[in-house]
């Protein structure tokens, strides 16, 4: 007889679902790997990343480039993505997507959004976001393969990580101006979440795009997701909510 194959993979739950959304939030960069035309190899490349509303990623990339190419070619690819620590670069948590990549018509209501997440996320993009040659792609997952450390490995759908509804139209619709007031005027408010709600080091923090699920914060150097209490039902409740949450903040500061 033979023993029967131990199944490494764990049923997907919430935690695993937090990670996951966290682990494509945050991402600074990833390892975009794009199937080189002619010969059918894999070919890998550094990009920069940000998030469309929905959690979908976004890539800015030149048409010089390789890899860029290849997406045209043939626009299945895979992007790995998750920073390694201190120690074992293994013991860290990453994610890989299976996606489908779509090229964005420049001056479309898609580009237009998407130009404007990723350059909040990557301000340093916008000296070339503009030229001729470079074109914004949105990464469509269909799957998702999360490694969160040594023996925690899941299988993801896409539903579980991509939050697409009619709220994140709306929450589009009003995000550039609830994320402009907040960087003006509260970013005594933002310290707070980053300090005790996202349990981030540093100064200079600012918030750089909300979903229904929560928002992304941004300092020179490193990036922190912090979720809501509850994902938001409409677009309105996110005043109240980010009230709420700097009030926790507040009482966190004073009991230490």
């Amino acid at each position: 007889m033979t023993e029967r194959k131990k199944d490494v993979i764990r049923q997907t739950d919430a935690e695993a679902i937090r990670l996951a959304k966290a682990l494509i939030r945050s991402a600074r960069f990833g390892a975009l790997a794009v199937i080189e035309p002619g010969t059918g190899a894999p070919l890998a490349s550094r990009v920069g990343v940000a998030t469309d509303i929905d959690g979908a990623p976004l890539i800015l990339v030149s048409m010089l480039s390789a890899h860029t190419g290849a997406l045209i070619a043939d626009p299945r690819c895979s992007l790995l993505l998750g920073e390694p620590g201190k120690g074992d670069p293994l013991a860290h948590p990453r994610i890989s997507l299976a996606c489908r990549a779509v090229r964005l018509e420049r001056g479309s209501a898609d580009q237009v959004r998407a130009e404007r997440r990723y350059l909040n996320r990557n301000p340093k993009a916008k000296l070339y976001a503009g030229l001729g040659d470079f074109s914004f792609f949105r990464l469509e997952p269909g799957r998702a393969s999360l490694n969160g450390g040594f023996g925690k490995a899941y299988l993801l759908d896409r539903d579980d990580f991509i939050t697409g509804s009619a709220l994140a139209e709306e929450l589009a619709g009003s995000e550039q101006a609830a994320l402009d007031h907040m960087n003006a005027d509260h970013r005594d408010a933002i310290a707070l979440y980053a300090r005790h709600l996202g349990g981030a080091a540093g100064d200079g923090w600012t918030v750089t795009g909300f979903d229904a699920d929560g928002m992304d914060l941004a300092a020179p150097d490193a990036t922190c997701r912090i979720f809501f209490p509850q994902p938001l039902q409409a677009a309105r409740e996110l005043r109240s909510v980010l009230v709420e949450m700097a009030k926790t903040g507040r009482a966190a500061e004073q009991e230490r």
